[in-house]
């Protein structure tokens, strides 16, 4: 889902909204948790999930076309962790839409039950 497909789906959602005040809730609604990561707070949806800033501490890496060691710095990067209810309903509606299926070729290959 892209942005416009969310515009989208917010104005097909509330008629009252026209195309134009849901791409402003939008766009509104993205800088606000922008601003807030920015600034290094947290942001938690309830049932839907947080997000926050992760601290990568400076490392050495290689380049790997030379093999050469290159001074990676640290870095503060956006992180989401889904809450319970998302990640519940992700998992019951992949098993929905055929994850049974291959959930159950795996347990058969695991306990060597094949037909």
């Amino acid at each position: 889902m892209t942005r416009s497909d969310l515009v989208e789906e917010l104005a097909a959602r509330f008629g009252q909204l026209t195309q134009r005040d849901a791409e402003l809730a939008v766009k509104t609604i993205l800088d606000a948790v922008g601003d807030a990561l920015v600034r290094g707070q947290r942001i938690e949806i309830r049932g839907f999930g947080s997000f926050s800033v992760n601290h990568r501490p400076a490392r050495m890496g290689r380049n790997p076309r030379s093999g050469e060691a290159v001074h990676i710095p640290q870095k503060r990067v956006p992180h989401f962790k889904p809450g319970k209810a998302l990640r519940e309903a992700v998992d019951q509606r992949t098993f929905e839409l055929g994850g049974a299926q291959a959930l159950l070729a795996a347990s058969a290959l695991r306990s060597g039950n094949l037909p």
